[in-house]
């Protein structure tokens, strides 16, 4: 079987990120979010910029007639409580239930007991993608091991210290694994769906840590592309979503003085980010991924 050079995957991958940011311009899809309140502004502002719409909905007494018209629902634990998780587990529930893509941020997973709880709570229903910093991603790879701290929802690993712990939690959720950082790494287990890949997309500016909430902001553009695509080509969706951030970063970062005025361009780059610059910019690579 003949190899593919670096420049006819990068092609390949350049023509499959444009198809599905295409798509989501095209279809604008409803994403219902539940998300945390210090995130709630720039995670609209994503959607809105990349061509989604955004809808901030967590109580329980709108989902019976919000959540059928949803196109994907987005569950972020930052600001948990227990009268939240109740609803994002009663949102959960019902995108399933409705045959629908939802999308889990553990946020600090491992920084307390109850959270880490909650979050194991809400991989039980099966999220088609959990996207995380490597703490995270390996606390709950890990959950009830001694794992030493995990700085809040700052993560202290590196993105690829994790790639065992996102093949490990791929195999055992069934979900698509993402993990932000340096590199992102995106994981899928053995399934008719997703099949088992291993995929690093290499864009991004180390600013955007100085952004807050622009983790949780990429995990609601995974939602959106998940939601404008194929239910069989979720995973590519997912690679999409984060080379698409990651590049409008960098598009971003040309024009910034600081972390204030990055977040401003980011915004900016990822509404006007056209086919030659991500053709010019995109930076993928893929491997197989076997769990031993």
């Amino acid at each position: 079987m003949e190899m593919k050079t670096n420049k006819e995957e990068e092609v390949e991958w350049a023509t499959t990120v444009w198809s599905h940011l295409t798509a989501l311009r095209d279809r604008s899809p409803l994403i219902q979010c539940i998300t945390n309140f210090v995130s709630m502004d720039l995670v609209a502002n994503t959607l809105l910029s990349a061509g989604a719409s955004p809808a901030m909905i967590h109580s329980q007494q709108e989902f019976s007639d919000f959540t059928p018209h949803a196109h994907a629902l987005y569950v972020n634990v930052g600001t948990l409580s227990p009268d939240w998780l109740s609803s994002m587990k009663a949102a959960a529930l019902l995108a399933n239930d409705l045959r629908k893509p939802w999308v889990l941020d553990p946020v600090a997973a491992g920084s307390s007991q109850f959270r880490l709880n909650a979050c194991l709570e809400l991989l039980l229903l099966k999220p088609t993608v959990i996207r995380g910093n490597a703490s995270e991603i390996i606390a709950l790879s890990q959950a009830g091991i001694d794992m030493g701290p995990t700085k809040g929802v700052d993560s202290c690993h590196e993105s690829m210290d994790a790639v065992e712990a996102a093949k490990f939690l791929a195999e055992k959720s069934g979900s698509i694994v993402a993990v932000s950082g340096a590199v992102d790494i995106i994981c899928s287990s053995k399934s008719i769906t997703h099949g088992d890949r291993l995929v690093f997309v290499h864009n991004g500016v180390p600013m955007l840590q100085k952004i807050t909430a622009t983790g949780c902001a990429v995990t609601a553009l995974i939602a959106a592309f998940v939601a404008a695509a194929d239910p069989l080509h979720a995973f590519d969706a997912t690679v999409s979503a984060l080379s698409v951030f990651a590049i409008a970063g960098e598009m971003g970062m040309e024009l910034a003085k600081g972390p204030a005025s990055l977040r401003m361009h980011l915004i900016d780059s990822l509404y006007g980010l056209d086919q030659p610059a991500l053709l010019s910019r995109i930076n993928i690579t893929g491997l197989s991924c076997h769990n031993t």
